[in-house]
């Protein structure tokens, strides 16, 4: 890269950006600094970062004496990032000007520098917010789930937690045969291992306490029950840090514990409907284990209240998915996790869960799911928001009952 006096007086015209600052470093300026300067560009699509200039209008070149040995700084910049950072000299009337230029990272690639994603916030750096990191994570629409996770191996994996799989495998698709399949070629065929690799699939469905502590802490469901909404310490927790298929029934019975029963007239018929439907609830456990952004810390938490339930998970929707739109636009995050529950027929292949949960609610006249609570860095569904007076439970089951499936992409929620 070649900068001459008048691209320079050009820029320094203009204004300063998320691709263009200045500073003046007459005698110094920190390597360190610079890094994290670089990064924070690179982040941003690329731009430049002028030394010996000041920042303020009018600008004026004020020279500096900073890293005379240019070479040593090029080479910092790329140990650090990764990138080449190009690097030019300005001979400028008025002092020696140092210009670098940092490259646009790679698609869907945040640059990471000593511990942190940076970016700009006026004149400061700040670190990248989750929702900023979920809108880059998103841009390649890869699968985080079906990568390897370079460290983990095969005794990271549950036992009690495969052989879990395997029921359901064969009890979903009727084949016997997989009894007589080892562990390794299972995992195999299922795509949980990859050419003797571990996927960060198998650990979130299958991995021991220890090892997600070790690889994957953030795979972590956290229940806590509440006997008001206006009570804040919670008079229960559990903490489940390890394979799903080694805790989804635990934590079901622990919904259930408290789940009340509702009860109904129906002409002659007497019947019950809990507040909380085991379909349903399953369902949204079975979302937010598939959809979660396992690239951003935080757990899942499941929160019982005597008459709702609010699951929250961290990243929010995928590109394209909306509340108005989820009963009929799928687009799953992890489909390696997708693809494992749908072998094991806990989910339908096809991605219709939002809508299983919404029609049964609507058939139990409840209160349909909300996602109202959901924004860029979280999916927060509440099941249900109320339910309705005992009054009205007959009415309205039949009401439900006409109700046709085509109905519900027109009805507004």
């Amino acid at each position: 890269m070649s900068v001459t006096v008048a691209k320079l007086e050009t820029w320094m015209s203009g204004s300063e950006d998320e691709h263009l600052e200045f500073k003046e470093a007459k005698n110094q300026y920190s390597a360190d600094k610079l890094v994290r300067h670089c990064s924070a560009l690179a982040n941003e699509r690329g731009g430049k970062m002028v030394l010996g200039v000041t920042n303020r209008k009018p600008r004026k070149v004020v020279g500096t004496r900073a890293f005379e040995n240019l070479n040593d700084i090029k080479a910092r910049l790329l140990d650090k990032l990764r990138l080449r950072v190009e690097t030019s000299v300005v001979d400028h009337p008025d002092g020696r000007v140092l210009v670098f230029e940092a490259p646009s990272r790679p698609l869907g690639m945040p640059i990471l520098c000593d511990g942190s994603y940076w970016m700009r916030s006026g004149e400061d750096l700040v670190t990248m917010t989750p929702d900023q990191l979920r809108r880059i994570f998103d841009e390649t629409g890869l699968d985080y789930s079906a990568e390897v996770c370079p460290k983990a191996t095969f005794e990271d994996l549950d036992p009690v937690a495969i052989e879990n799989m395997r029921a359901l495998w064969r009890r979903k698709s009727g084949n016997e045969a997989l009894d007589a399949v080892g562990p390794e070629q299972l995992l195999a065929d299922a795509e949980l291992v990859v050419d003797g690799e571990v996927t960060y699939a198998a650990l979130v469905l299958l991995g021991t306490h220890r090892a997600l502590g070790k690889h994957l802490a953030q795979a972590e469901v956290i229940f806590e029950y509440r006997s008001s909404e206006a009570s804040t310490p919670f008079q229960q927790r559990r903490e489940w840090r390890q394979g799903f298929f080694l805790f989804d029934e635990e934590l079901w019975s622990v919904i259930d514990a408290r789940n009340d029963v509702h009860h109904y007239e129906d002409g002659l018929f007497v019947g019950d409907i809990p507040t909380f439907d085991r379909r349903v609830v399953r369902e949204a456990l079975l979302n937010a284990v598939s959809h979660r952004d396992y690239r951003l810390g935080g757990s899942t938490f499941v929160r019982q209240f005597p008459r709702k339930l609010e699951i929250v998970s961290p990243g929010g929707f995928v590109p394209g998915v909306t509340p108005e739109n989820i009963l009929w636009k799928q687009a799953p995050r992890n489909r390696r996790i997708a693809d494992v529950f749908a072998k094991c027929g806990l989910v339908e292949r096809s991605g219709q869960g939002a809508r299983l949960m919404f029609e049964r609610s609507i058939r139990e006249s409840k209160a349909r799911p909300d996602f109202s609570g959901t924004d860029d860095h979280q999916v927060f569904l509440t099941l249900p928001e109320r339910s309705r007076t005992p009054d009205s439970w007959n009415s309205l089951r039949r009401s439900a009952r006409r109700r046709s499936p085509r109905s519900l992409r027109k009805t507004s929620w």
